[in-house]
């Protein structure tokens, strides 16, 4: 990782990226603390944005960048959970699928055909409707249920590859064992992959995360980006007032940022792990 600020002082994208998802990153952390979310006595209803507002108000008169900012928690952290869940099963199912071989293999890569034939979101919405989802773990887990079997083919290609290398076949012969093989000869080589697709997978995680609320399957335990649209579509009638423009779009336009930041920054970890790509 020496070499993240020298490529991303390479370009302006990668370094705005970076700063962007620090941003959002800071202000899931520290952010409710430092604006609170509240709704001023005598606060107008959507409200055009001010000094006072950045972003307007809405339906109840409170300021829609608070809203962003103290939704921003609950999004993020799910979102971050489930991508790690999906990683970790992906992992765990690629290296043994690849490096155990034989019928393990097979069975294994049945079970992942099967889970990338099913679509995703229809799949959730399914078991989001059937189990009332609560708290964040349980959502993490619902949203990381058929995200791994890319990740899972991914990483069995690779461990094919490398389990055939000399330095592999050398571990071998000194019989140092197949958990140390794994562990310190092949997993190594193959997180700079996962690690790149993990922010990739927090993005999907968040539009899964925010279609679940927005189409009302989840219930609602506060303030986020999710519960913030489905309120202005289907509770206050916010697509029917002008002025609630900024409440329509803060948090589609958080998710926007994020998956900019996110789909950009993976370009700079490309060029950190893979440095011929930016003699290209």
């Amino acid at each position: 990782m020496a070499r993240l600020w020298p490529v991303l002082k390479s370009r302006i994208s990668y370094l705005a990226a970076a700063a962007l998802l620090l941003m959002f990153a800071l202000m899931a952390i520290f952010g409710p603390m430092l604006y609170p979310h509240g709704i001023p006595q005598g606060s107008q209803f959507y409200a055009p944005p001010s000094w006072r507002y950045p972003l307007g108000t809405d339906y109840a008169g409170a300021s829609v960048l608070a809203e962003i900012i103290v939704g921003s928690r609950y999004v993020l952290f799910v979102a971050a959970l489930a991508a790690c869940f999906t990683m970790a099963i992906g992992v765990i199912v690629g290296l043994a699928s690849g490096y155990v071989g034989g019928l393990t293999d097979t069975v294994l890569m049945r079970v992942t055909d099967f889970i990338l034939t099913i679509p995703t979101y229809p799949l959730l919405i399914v078991i989001a409707a059937v189990v009332k989802i609560s708290g964040p773990i349980p959502m993490a887990i619902l949203l990381s249920i058929n995200g791994w079997g890319g990740m899972a083919r991914a990483v069995r290609s690779m461990v094919l590859s490398l389990k055939r290398r000399d330095f592999v076949e050398a571990a071998r012969s000194l019989e140092l064992g197949n958990g140390h093989i794994v562990g310190r000869q092949i997993l190594p080589l193959i997180m700079p992959y996962v690690i790149m697709h993990l922010i990739l997978a927090v993005t999907s995680s968040i539009y899964g995360e925010v279609g679940l609320f927005f189409l009302g399957l989840v219930p609602i335990q506060g303030t986020n980006w999710g519960v913030m649209l489905n309120f202005a579509f289907s509770a206050s009638g916010a697509i029917y007032v002008p002025s609630s423009v900024f409440y329509l779009m803060a948090p589609v336009g958080a998710i926007v940022l994020v998956q900019i930041g996110s789909v950009t920054f993976t370009k700079a970890l490309d060029e950190v792990f893979n440095p011929q790509i930016s003699a290209l």
